[in-house]
């Protein structure tokens, strides 16, 4: 039995640890157990986000994998994996899931890593070209859960304004 295998069983799991995290760090074998888990809750947060709109379309499967990939060091074949297991998991089980996981990425990062998940979060969401307001809504709702505060979030969300489909109307409506 793998070191992940030992560490994973349902009698000796972390406390706060959720059966979707466990599922993609298992898949994670090379990375060391927490590493592997903060890895495991950031690809399923990027895919509660990308089904915000009930639909993860290509450019943000293709955005989250690269995100993954980059962030971890991970192959492609590792990356693209660890992607489809999130988006099926939040697919599934969006939400019963989506605050217990994020909360579990909140204990396992520093604050610069949950502000650079943020910032993967909108990267996600604008590859289609536009971040619609299922989408903004619920990077604002992870923003509160990773404990920042609203002024904080949309100082992170300024870069985006460009993409936010609610402000494309205010924008072309002012003379």
């Amino acid at each position: 039995m793998s070191l992940f295998a030992r560490l994973f069983r349902t009698d000796g799991r972390s406390a706060g640890e959720t059966e979707t995290v466990r599922r993609i760090a298992a898949r994670l074998e090379r990375l060391e157990p927490e590493r592997a888990r903060q890895l495991a809750a950031f690809a399923y947060v990027l895919a509660r986000v990308a089904n915000a709109d009930l639909r993860i379309t290509d450019t943000e499967t293709d955005e989250m994998h690269r995100l993954v990939r980059e962030r971890a060091g991970l192959s492609d074949e590792e990356a693209a994996l660890a992607v489809e297991i999130a988006k099926s998991q939040a697919r599934l089980l969006g939400g019963t899931e989506n605050y217990i996981v994020t909360r579990e990425f909140r204990e396992l990062s520093t604050r610069e890593e949950r502000v650079k998940l943020l910032e993967c979060l909108y990267a996600v969401a604008a590859a289609d070209g536009t971040i619609d307001a299922a989408e903004s809504t619920e990077i604002a709702k992870i923003a509160e859960e990773l404990g920042f505060l609203r002024e904080e979030a949309n100082a992170l969300r300024a870069p985006w304004r460009d993409k936010l489909s609610e402000l494309r109307g205010l924008a072309k409506s002012t003379p």
